[in-house]
């Protein structure tokens, strides 16, 4: 058998130019069925084998001569000649197959799976594309080898493949025609290669191809035309390139395709016109690119749209009529962003939301109304928003449908403000992980109709304010929440821990019933001792209030009085004695004998008003009314 297939090597070595003698033929036989036979019967094949050998030496020998001959004739014309030999080689392979009586010859390094129509040769080691395999294969696998270049003849020996994957090779070039023979092809895989660049006659011939992968690959534009032999194409991957334009004709004839992948490339504006053809379009990942902006009616003809995904765009605004015509649109995500705030207004025509992810972004807080419009909202995730510190009450109060809430890894945020999740009726999975919180409050939700909660990586201080908490973690399948404070807490698991580690005295319902039953008994009794002095006393109690009364008004009056009289007193015995003063000192020769007699009236008016005074003080005094004067005391 090996000397058949030096033979036919030979053949190939002589009759084909020097870029196609890399291809190996000398492969292992295929595993031989019917291994448990009968002795005689490996007889009789080992007599077939010999007269195969026999028949393929003839053959091959008068191939040697009709190529010698054909060889001085088209000797300028390299490409039939290659055609024959591979022919040839053909016809040479089906007789060895026959003669051997066998499926297939597999490849070192390869598994053949006659029964099932499929070979896998992953990581094989394969420079070339197998082509002695099973002609009726369905299935070829040749991920992760050295194959460089898909040859033009490699594939026309298999025509009832229906999936091919050549993904992780060494491919730079895909020449037109290649596929020509694969009119049952359905799905191609030709990801993380080196393809640059293809033409509209590159895929010619994929007549039932459904979905084609060119993730990963140095592809730079999309030409008019390019997938235009591709009618009933479903799935196109071309993320992961570097796709900087993308012509409006490129996708056209496309009108079968449902989803398709531009992420991770390189532009910089949506190329609206390319997409506009596209009305069967269901999903569309356009993130990883550098967008900044979205324009009104970026999606224009994308009626049936039900996923978008514009993460990692670089996008700091979003015009009012962006997302204007997605009326069947159920997921967005606008996570790994630059947005300052929730676009409410931009979210508000999207009537069927249902899922919407906002991770990643600028936000400080979340609003009250923040999503308003999006009544039928079930899934919302805001994670790793590294400014969000607060969410507002109200902030989800249109979001009555909600029923999954993801805030994980917001390093600030530290507050959520009682009825910040209020009105959430549906609300079953709550995800509050490795954010800020201290605490939570009892009445921030109804945590019992909860079936998943996940409070773990906050700092928490365990007190008898969390006391509720432990008792909700109980029955539920949540992930473990600690204990950060205080110090003799801290690592523990909330879950679980005693009243008596929380720091709560009577934390036993039964204990505060009959605290709160002692606290009013004794109220009451203090209560009823009071009135009981009251009673016996109130006459007593009258009595002084009485005279407290009569002494504080009495008391009042006389500090007035006094003030009064003693000023008028003072100024006028100030008066006198200064007056009185004056005339004692002054000069007998200076003394006039009518100024004399004038200050003895003076002095004897003075005298009568003094008495007068006097008079009236002792009469208020004997009244009651006015004070004593301190000069009396």
């Amino acid at each position: 058998m090996g000397d058949v297939y030096r033979l036919v090597s030979d053949l190939l070595v002589k009759d084909t130019p020097t870029d196609r003698r890399k291809i190996d033929l000398t492969l292992p036989l295929a595993r031989m069925n019917h291994q448990s036979e009968s002795s005689e019967h490996r007889s009789s094949t080992d007599s077939q084998l010999r007269s195969s050998r026999t028949v393929s030496n003839t053959t091959t020998y008068d191939g040697v001569k009709r190529s010698s001959r054909l060889s001085g004739i088209h000797s300028q014309t390299p490409r039939c000649r290659v055609t024959v030999s591979a022919t040839l080689l053909h016809l040479l392979v089906l007789a060895v197959t026959f003669a051997l009586g066998t499926a297939a010859i597999c490849p070192n390094g390869c598994i053949c799976d006659d029964d099932n129509l499929v070979v896998s040769c992953i990581g094989a080691n394969l420079d070339v594309i197998p082509i002695a395999l099973n002609p009726s294969i369905q299935r070829i696998v040749l991920k992760e080898n050295r194959i460089k270049i898909v040859d033009a003849a490699a594939f026309q020996f298999y025509g009832d493949l229906k999936n091919v994957d050549l993904s992780s090779n060494h491919l730079f070039t895909i020449p037109n025609g290649s596929f020509d023979a694969q009119k049952q092809l359905v799905e191609l895989h030709l990801r993380h290669n080196k393809i640059s660049a293809l033409t509209e006659k590159t895929f010619q011939g994929l007549k039932s191809l459904t979905v084609l992968n060119l993730r990963d690959n140095y592809l730079e534009s999309l030409k008019n035309g390019l997938f235009a032999s591709l009618s009933k194409l479903e799935e196109l991957d071309l993320g992961k390139n570097r796709i900087s334009k993308v012509e409006p004709g490129a996708f056209q004839k496309l009108g079968t395709l449902r989803v398709l992948h531009l992420d991770d490339n390189q532009l910089r504006t949506i190329p609206s016109p390319a997409l506009a053809p596209l009305n069967a379009l269901a999903e569309l990942h356009i993130g990883w690119n550098a967008f900044s902006s979205l324009p009104d009616d970026a999606f224009k003809g994308l009626e049936q749209l039900t996923v978008l995904d514009i993460t990692g765009a670089g996008l700091d605004n979003i015009s009012d009529g962006a997302f204007r015509g997605l009326n069947a649109l159920r997921t967005l995500e606008l996570d790994g962003n630059k947005l300052r705030e929730v676009p409410t207004k931009q979210l508000a025509v999207l009537p069927r939301l249902e899922e919407l992810t906002l991770g990643q972004n600028f936000f400080t807080t979340l609003r009250s109304g923040a999503f308003q419009g999006l009544s039928k909202l079930k899934k919302l995730d805001i994670s790793a928003a590294k400014l969000l510190i607060t969410v507002e009450r109200g902030a989800f109060s249109d979001n009555a449908n909600l029923e999954t809430l993801v805030l994980n890894s917001n390093k600030r945020l530290t507050t959520m403000e009682d009825g910040s999740l209020a009105g959430l009726p549906n609300l079953r999975h709550l995800m509050l992980r490795d954010n800020a919180f201290t605490g939570f409050s009892e009445s921030l939700v109804a945590w019992n109709e909860l079936r998943r909660l996940d409070l773990s990586e906050n700092p928490l201080v365990c007190d008898c304010s969390l006391l509720w908490l432990a008792e909700v973690l109980v029955p539920r399948n949540s992930s473990p929440v600690l204990c950060a404070e205080p110090p003799e807490s801290k690592g523990k698991p909330i879950k679980g821990m005693t009243p008596d580690e929380l720091g709560c005295a009577f934390s036993d319902p039964r204990k505060q019933a009959l605290l709160a039953t002692l606290c009013a008994a004794g109220l009451a009794l203090l209560t009823g001792l009071a009135l009981i002095l009251y009673y016996r006393c109130r006459r007593h109690v009258r009595d002084a209030l009485k005279d407290y009364k009569w002494k504080n008004r009495g008391i009042s009056r006389k500090e007035h009085e006094y003030q009064k009289t003693f000023s008028e007193d003072e100024y006028m015995v100030r008066s006198a004695s200064t007056h009185h003063h004056h005339h004692h000192h002054q000069p007998q020769s200076q003394q006039i004998p009518s100024h004399h007699h004038h200050h003895h009236l003076q002095q004897q008016q003075l005298q009568q008003q003094q008495q007068q005074q006097q008079q009236q003080q002792h009469s208020q005094i004997a009244a009651g009314i006015k004070p004593i004067p301190v000069t009396e005391l």
